[in-house]
């Protein structure tokens, strides 16, 4: 079955207009790319063509390469066949001129077609850009020599190196554009510009061979030098930004062709690395958390959610209202006194002030924000919210007493949901009768930057109201997942053990500041003590109680941070934890940190272990993440999760499992299902439960299975 084509049309002024028509975003498939080649030989031969115009479809120009197609290209296709053969010697060195006509996105493989033509028309709307290094690629139809002759080196590398966008307005002042018109005028004008520059009224750029935005070559081999430490200071385990790089300097050194040649080799090398099918799984996987089986075919429609009442206004539920308002919907804000609301209404004001300072929003928009958020210190405003979100402390009295209140306040079809992280929803909707109505929504922190949203459903939960927080998470640009209810959920169940077992490591021995250090080097943004620092060891201590009563067999009893809160630290909030914190919460190590450890070793009637001193740093890692797999395990054998890819995007997203590994399941299934099984096993045997290898795990190792089954959409980004 053919994916998309393109249709020419020629006009009466001798214009060719060629359009690129594969739904929904134009994606440049194998047949649409066969296509256009047919489309551009007839229009190069005919003799009414003076010109050529190349267009998207319903207004989008073009969103890249069909990432679908990665795998059915030809095996033995010659370099360059595509990007140097047909798009350079035949279009970019024709004898008639193009021109493309952008509105939309001009993404990926688009945007390099459009580099191809001789000039470029967009409306000021029309997002343009590079994104391939998100998939661990690179450009690979000559973006990475057509870029930089436009726009300037740096700003080619910022894109790519970025996977930054640009809009229309911004291209035409970079230089990436010629001019911006209306979407009403693009053909038209675009057609006319193309018709001056066979009369001679306009230049006909070549892109490939354009030198005039380029400094002296020692300043270009400065900016690319400065490129790659801040390529590897940003991330030091993936190599494909720094391939960017030295494929960028081989046009400038070497010459566009044999940059070309480069982009094309290195781009087939980087195809088929463990990073790009690793990030190309994220991809899909992202795209896949809203497609719910039992749900999305029930041909249920979202209902508008216009007022959102927040219950708590602490650093989450200001948070919750920050992400909410942002996005244009009405918010409650409620608290216990004026004191406390005052205090969460001034959080909201400092999280909406940040964006303005960052540069993300007009001091304008602050003010349109802000003044859709309103505090109160009753229920009275709570009757026509069309959601609730419960955001106080961990106390499950508290939380059932505020659900017995909102059914006497709130409409029959409002939905009460809570952002609980680690009670089970059954105790805390108990009171209530509305058990359809009910769902968790758990947000992360800190709310209005992290992009996961967690919908919580109980065997009592509408799927109406699952498909209506799908929707609000939509609108917030959250990425949402789907999962079942029990202690902890998925994310923070998942990852329960990782905290214990670092524990463990350090009763045994290892240093905390060693431990810390190669779990940031494998690429988790920091190490377990840190992250306990950060979370404060009071939410520790509470969700350590919660998974002890919930898991006692497989959680490792160890008393080192409820030592250290005896002891008046609390982590960052009071500069005192695992590390020392100074005025701008800068962290250090604390020399006297062996004291807690030892006290804890001795309380525990545990010495060092001579094994364990012996762990290679990738022992370590696996120590502490394969028993984070096994949990992970135990939510698909109980259908908390649905499946494993949404596990990989709640460890990324929720807690910063480096996504060039693909998620911790995809990490996982790298390694094997065996070899994973047999060392939970070993050590299980010498270390407790913590390590029992479960059934589910043990089954997938028996058959010498995958844990992950790759979901492929028809979705585009190059």
């Amino acid at each position: 079955m053919a994916r998309g084509s393109t249709s020419m049309e020629v006009r009466r002024d001798g214009v060719a207009v060629i359009t690129v028509s594969n739904p929904p975003v134009n994606a440049l498939s194998l047949d649409v790319i066969a296509s256009l080649q047919r489309d551009y030989e007839e229009a190069l031969r005919r003799s009414d063509v003076k010109a050529i115009v190349l267009t998207g479809a319903k207004g989008r120009f073009c969103g890249g390469f069909d990432i679908n197609a990665f795998d059915k290209k030809p095996k033995n296709e010659k370099p360059g066949l595509l990007s140097i053969d047909f798009l350079t010697d035949v279009v970019e060195d024709a004898q008639k001129p193009s021109v493309a006509a952008i509105d939309g996105i001009a993404l990926g493989g688009g945007l390099e077609v459009a580099m191809i033509c001789h000039a470029r028309i967009s409306t000021s709307s029309a997002q343009l850009g590079l994104p391939e290094l998100q998939l661990g690629i690179i450009p690979g139809l000559g973006g990475t020599q057509r870029l930089p002759r436009l726009v300037g080196l740096s700003k080619a590398l910022e894109m790519m190196l970025l996977s930054k966008p640009v809009k229309g307005v911004e291209a035409h002042r970079f230089g990436l554009v010629d001019a911006v018109v209306s979407a009403n005028e693009l053909i038209s004008t675009a057609c006319s510009w193309a018709l001056e520059i066979v009369e001679g009224k306009r230049p006909w750029f070549r892109s490939l061979h354009r030198t005039d935005r380029f400094p002296a070559l020692e300043e270009m081999k400065n900016i690319l030098n400065f490129a790659r430490v801040q390529a590897q200071k940003k991330s030091a385990n993936i190599q494909h930004p720094l391939v960017c790089i030295d494929v960028i300097e081989e046009g400038i050194v070497s010459g566009p062709r044999a940059g070309l040649m480069k982009e094309t080799l290195c781009g087939k090398m980087l195809e088929m690395s463990q990073t790009s099918k690793s990030l190309r799984h994220v991809f899909f996987a992202q795209r896949a958390t809203s497609k719910i089986s039992y749900i999305s075919n029930l041909g249920l429609m979202p209902r508008r959610i216009h007022k959102v009442a927040i219950v708590g206004g602490g650093l989450m539920g200001s948070g919750i209202a920050t992400a909410l308002i942002s996005n244009n919907f009405l918010v409650i804000l409620k608290e216990v006194n004026k004191q406390f609301l005052d205090a969460g209404v001034s959080r909201v004001k400092d999280n909406l002030w940040s964006f303005v300072k960052k540069g993300q929003m007009t001091k304008e928009d602050y003010e349109k924000k802000l003044s859709l958020l309103s505090g109160v210190l009753d229920y009275e405003q709570f009757r026509d919210a069309d959601l609730v979100i419960e955001a106080v402390i961990e106390d499950i009295s508290l939380k059932q007493k505020i659900f017995s209140d909102l059914e006497r306040y709130c409409h029959s079809n409002c939905i009460f949901s809570t952002n609980t992280s680690t009670i089970d929803l059954q105790l805390i909707g108990q009171k209530a009768s509305c058990q359809d109505r009910i769902a968790g929504a758990h947000f992360f922190s800190p709310a209005h930057v992290m992009p996961l949203l967690e919908i919580i459903r109980t065997d009592r939960t509408s799927s109406q109201v699952i498909i209506d927080l799908l929707d609000v998470a939509k609108k917030i640009r959250k990425t949402p997942i789907v999962v079942g209810n029990c202690t902890g959920f998925a994310v923070n169940r998942m990852f329960f053990p990782f905290t214990r077992v670092a524990c463990l490591l350090v009763d045994y021995g290892l240093d905390v500041y060693h431990v810390d250090d190669v779990i940031t080097k494998f690429g988790m943004p920091m190490g377990p003590f840190r992250l306990a620092d950060l979370v404060g060891f009071g939410v520790a201590v509470a969700s350590r109680k919660q998974y002890l009563q919930s898991y006692p067999e497989r959680c490792y009893k160890s008393v080192l941070i409820k030592i250290m809160l005896e002891e008046n630290r609390t982590g960052e909030s009071s500069r005192r934890g695992f590390y020392l914190y100074d005025d701008k919460r800068k962290a250090s190590p604390d020399p006297e940190i062996n004291k807690y450890v030892e006290k804890s070793r001795s309380m525990a009637s545990i010495s060092q272990d001579p094994k364990l001193l012996k762990l290679t740093d990738d022992d370590i890692v696996e120590m502490m993440f394969f028993p984070v797999v096994n949990e992970a395990c135990r939510l698909l054998d109980e259908g908390v999760a649905m499946k494993a890819s949404d596990l990989d995007v709640a460890s990324i997203m929720g807690r910063g499992f480096p996504s060039y590994r693909g998620g911790v399941m995809f990490w996982a299934d790298s390694l094997g299902t065996k070899y994973i099984y047999n060392r939970l096993n070993a050590w299980s045997k010498d270390y407790g439960g913590i390590f029992e290898p479960c059934e589910y795990l043990a089954a997938r190792a028996r058959q010498g299975s995958s844990l992950v089954r790759t979901y492929i959409m028809s979705t585009t980004l190059l």
